[in-house]
């Protein structure tokens, strides 16, 4: 295992009725927040009561930015920046899912910052301070609510960045499982594919000593295989939306990585169909991954699609390799359309168009990864994902 250190960070108030920490959780920061949120089914839910009742309780006064879309926009992140400045925000809180919470990171690293956000993202300006950060979790997913990287689209550029910096992890998260209760099957499907490829990609890895990690990360991909399915069929089931909810978090929270890193092989292909198609990530995820594992399984890398057939699709390997390996990719796609994702990039309505510049930004991604891919082989990806 690689050298690590291990610091978290994350509060997490976990479980029905926890939004009553919300409040004295933020008190000690702040008594002045920027309240984020997307298109407003947090006001349908109900969300959206219990945490102005929680700030109220606690004395905290709130400005609010919503609007903020599923693939979160640079425009949006530097609209907050104003608001902040504007009124003396001192704390950013993001009620609702990744994108919200993705772009509340960049918000609270603007806001020290006089130019654009965008060069922050890129790496043009470098973060020097960000504002404290918190979320109320409404969609199990991207696992933003636990880690300290945020992705950002600037759609004039057809770019799709992901930024991290320390202390943009939240500083505490409500994760109540009840609050996930009114995500769309489609939605939850997708959530789950992206569960799942987080796990991908720290799993299939170069590093074969981190034995730990990986006996972990089966147990996730089949609390995910357990209970993705039985969230999309009976949405109000506690007992799936918990689970998933918490193996949101731990998939990206670096518990898995510790001692192992990771390329995000998969991510950088998909970052570059929302880019310039806008389409939903996990949709993006659970389309190229089956197509990326079939295409990096050879000599080399067979026995580890071995280890996942057998300690996480219970497949008989005794006999051929390959023949075993060959069943867990279809397994894996199998159960994306068992979920109702669609399975081809035509059904999302992606063709070839822009595979050539879409392959060259993917292909620049790639280092120390678990089988490097050049430019083609990207194009291949894509080509066998339509």
């Amino acid at each position: 295992m690689k050298n690590f250190f291990y610091d978290i960070g994350t509060k997490i108030y976990f479980g029905e009725g926890s939004i009553e920490n919300l409040g004295p959780a933020i008190k000690p920061y702040s008594d002045k927040v920027l309240l984020c949120y997307g298109g407003g089914s947090v006001k349908k839910t109900g969300v959206y009561d219990d945490v102005v009742n929680s700030l109220k309780a606690s004395g905290i006064e709130w400005v609010e930015l919503s609007g903020i879309e599923p693939n979160p926009r640079v425009t949006s992140v530097n609209e907050g920046v104003r608001l902040c400045r504007e009124h003396n925000i001192t704390a950013v809180l993001a009620v609702g899912g990744g994108s919200t919470i993705d772009c509340s990171k960049v918000i609270a690293a603007g806001v020290a910052y006089e130019g654009d956000a965008w060069d922050l993202v890129i790496g043009k300006a470098s973060i020097t301070k960000v504002l404290p950060v918190f979320s109320v979790l409404t969609l199990s997913a991207t696992g933003s609510e636990m880690d300290p990287t945020a992705v950002i689209s600037n759609m004039d550029t057809n770019d799709k960045l992901g930024v991290k910096h320390p202390d943009m992890r939240p500083v505490a998260s409500i994760l109540d499982p009840k609050y996930t209760y009114t995500v769309s099957k489609y939605q939850t499907a997708a959530g789950t594919a992206d569960i799942m490829s987080h796990i991908f990609e720290i799993y299939f890895s170069t590093v074969k000593s981190a034995y730990i990690a990986d006996r972990m990360a089966e147990a996730m991909l089949k609390t995910c295989i357990n209970y993705g399915v039985v969230a999309v069929n009976d949405p109000e089931n506690y007992e799936a939306r918990a689970n998933l909810m918490w193996c949101s978090s731990l998939a990206i929270n670096n518990l898995l990585s510790y001692g192992k890193g990771t390329a995000w092989s998969v991510h950088s292909m998909e970052h570059q169909l929302s880019a310039y198609y806008d389409i939903t990530h996990g949709v993006g995820l659970a389309i190229l991954t089956p197509h990326w594992m079939r295409y990096v399984l050879n000599e080399e890398t067979v026995d580890k699609f071995v280890e996942y057939a057998k300690n996480v699709w219970d497949i008989d390997c005794d006999g051929d390799k390959f023949a075993a390996a060959n069943k867990a990719i279809d397994k894996t796609a199998e159960y994306f359309k068992a979920m109702g994702i669609p399975m081809t990039l035509t059904e999302v309505g992606i063709d070839e168009t822009h595979f050539d510049i879409m392959a060259e930004k993917a292909a620049a991604k790639y280092a120390n990864i678990f089988v490097p891919l050049t430019k083609e082989d990207v194009k291949n990806i894509y080509r066998m994902s339509l």
